[in-house]
């Protein structure tokens, strides 16, 4: 609720309590459904109704797929996001993914080799992970990831206006490999249907020497992920300590 009240100053209590109430329900669904992943990726109408999971950008999953360079492709905690690297899967399109695995280690150990199936390769986010992306894209791969959290000494940004820290990861490895980044994201939708969508590249903001700038590009994710969230501001993670600054900070 104070995060709600940060970034809605404008709206009433009773507001900020609905978005809070729809919140809860979104994550409630999400617990539900992690382990369906696979049976719930349904693009087929049946008897006139439409397809569980509607795809916006179909041709451009097809057209990366024939494409041999690397790709970035970013999202956020939204809807039901889990499902946007099994749309990749379906579609032929092998998209690593960043992934934060449970403490548990039986419980990860379990999550790795099912959702592997029907995702594709997973790489844990711990100490490490950014080489393992780097390879990816070096082999001409295309790698996901989440980048609405916070990141301790990460780049100075700012989300609904207020000051917070934002992960370079994806603004580093597109300046470094000069490969396109696409927004993808994940909307829940009535009836307990979804719409995946992809979008084509970003134009990434460039320095005076056409280097991709890295703390720009931060705030530019940052921009299409409140716009996402502002949309459909029940289906983000709200409890999720995004504007806590901790640690030394830097600005690219």
């Amino acid at each position: 609720m104070d995060n709600l009240r940060r970034a809605y100053p404008e709206k009433t209590e009773d507001e900020l309590q609905a978005i809070a109430s729809d919140m809860w329900g979104n994550m409630a669904r999400l617990a539900g459904e992690y382990l369906y992943l696979d049976r719930l990726f349904d693009i087929h109408p049946r008897d006139g109704e439409p397809a569980r999971v509607e795809i916006v950008g179909e041709e451009i999953f097809l057209r990366l797929r024939e494409d041999k360079r690397p790709h970035i492709f970013f999202t956020a905690h939204t809807g039901n996001f889990e499902l946007l690297p099994v749309a990749a899967a379906a579609y032929g399109l092998q998209v690593t993914a960043l992934f934060r695995a449970p403490n548990n280690p039986y419980i990860a150990k379990y999550i790795f080799s099912t959702r592997a199936e029907a995702m594709g390769e997973l790489i844990a986010s711990r100490t490490g992970a950014a080489f393992g992306l780097a390879r990816v894209l070096e082999r001409g791969g295309n790698i996901g990831a989440l980048v609405d959290q916070k990141f301790t000494n990460g780049v100075e940004t700012t989300f609904f206006g207020l000051p917070c820290t934002t992960s370079p990861l994806v603004a580093k490895l597109a300046r470094q490999y000069d490969c396109d980044v696409h927004p993808a994201r994940a909307i829940r939708l009535p009836g307990n249907r979804y719409r995946l969508e992809i979008h084509d590249r970003l134009e990434l903001p460039r320095t005076e020497k056409g280097a991709v700038d890295v703390a720009a590009t931060c705030q530019l994710l940052n921009d299409i992920v409140e716009g996402w969230v502002r949309e459909h501001p029940g289906q983000w993670m709200w409890f999720h300590k995004r504007w806590k600054i901790s640690g030394r900070r830097r600005t690219g």
